[in-house]
């Protein structure tokens, strides 16, 4: 059976068809979006349990959802650097993938909006963002930045779902997070570029790396990778708790220091990648570095919630090596 004919007998909702969803939303990867949320929720001043939950659970999906979307605009690169997802294979359609994908992006934020109306607005911006990326990930000027602010958003819904006002939002140290989330998440997506070279080259895709070459591409990931740290820094010094601040932050800056000496391991393995397929040794510990980093923010606000993280990290680190393509992060 050819996989376009595949794809007719696959229904929606089938476990089947659930299961090649599933490997289209990349769950190693929404642990991404999990963290982004979480240190949104950290900076937020209303937050029962309930809402814990239910934001966390939105935060979390909302990378898979997102992801599957922008996949049904870039099936061209996608079936020659990703040929084992299911919808280049055709088991699924762009049109069930792009349905199930905007119902799951507008139950995340309703999720946010029930919180806070003005969600509404991000969530719809939010999801017009991930729509048009293809667009500026063809050009090498637009792809990185335009990606992260889309992720610096969801970091904001996540903040004002349980904040007193919008202007919270551009407070100190929030704007100093909302910096440390645009920068090392575009870092995140300029060193993901990396795998994908030569099918971007072929398919019109003309990213930084393929317009400059990998060596100018990794001086500039340093570039974001050194300002996300920087602004996380800020955060770690500006932000005391307690009457033993030393005390209470002593998980932030554990968090922080390991984050920097994984980004440099990450940094150093990028300026040795000369194929596509040797990538993801340099991408796998951008991603580590940010999930540590932004735990490390969140724990400015949340020393208690160290423990949490911990879990966080060690699920993020089980759920990636079962990925299904190795040399894909």
């Amino acid at each position: 059976m050819s996989a376009q004919s595949d794809s007719v007998v696959l229904k929606t909702f089938s476990w089947r068809f659930i299961q090649a969803y599933l490997i289209t939303m990349r769950p190693y990867l929404m642990f991404v979006s999990g963290v982004t949320g979480l240190v949104g929720m950290a900076f937020s001043s209303r937050l029962s349990a309930a809402e814990f939950v239910l934001r966390f659970a939105a935060s979390f999906l909302s990378y898979g959802f997102g992801q599957a979307l922008t996949d049904c605009f870039q099936i061209d690169t996608d079936t020659l650097s990703s040929p084992y997802r299911p919808l280049t294979q055709g088991i699924i359609s762009k049109l069930q993938a792009f349905v199930v994908s905007a119902a799951g992006l507008a139950f995340c934020i309703s999720i946010f909006a029930s919180g806070n109306l003005s969600n509404l607005l991000l969530g719809a911006a939010a999801g017009s963002g991930l729509a048009t990326y293809t667009f500026f990930k063809k050009r090498w000027w637009g792809g990185p930045f335009y990606n992260a602010w889309i992720v610096a958003v969801l970091c904001s819904m996540a903040f004002l779902s349980g904040a007193e006002s919008f202007q919270q939002l551009l407070s100190i140290p929030m704007l100093w997070v909302l910096l440390c989330v645009l920068f090392g998440y575009a870092n995140f997506v300029l060193s993901g570029y990396f795998k994908d070279i030569e099918a971007d080259r072929a398919t019109g895709y003309n990213t930084l790396p393929v317009i400059f070459g990998r060596r100018v591409a990794a001086w500039t990931s340093d570039a974001l990778a050194g300002s996300s740290i920087a602004f996380a820094a800020v955060v770690l010094l500006s932000t005391g708790r307690g009457s033993q601040p030393e005390l209470a932050n002593a998980p932030c800056w554990a968090f922080f220091m390991a984050a920097v000496a994984v980004s440099i391991i990450a940094q150093v393995r990028l300026h040795k990648v000369s194929t596509d397929n040797e990538a993801h040794r340099a991408i796998a510990p951008v991603v580590h570095s940010y999930i540590v980093l932004l735990s490390a923010v969140a724990c400015t606000q949340r020393p208690a919630w160290a423990g949490l993280f911990i879990l966080f990290y060690a699920a993020f680190i089980g759920v990636l090596k079962i990925r299904p393509a190795k040399n894909q992060i």
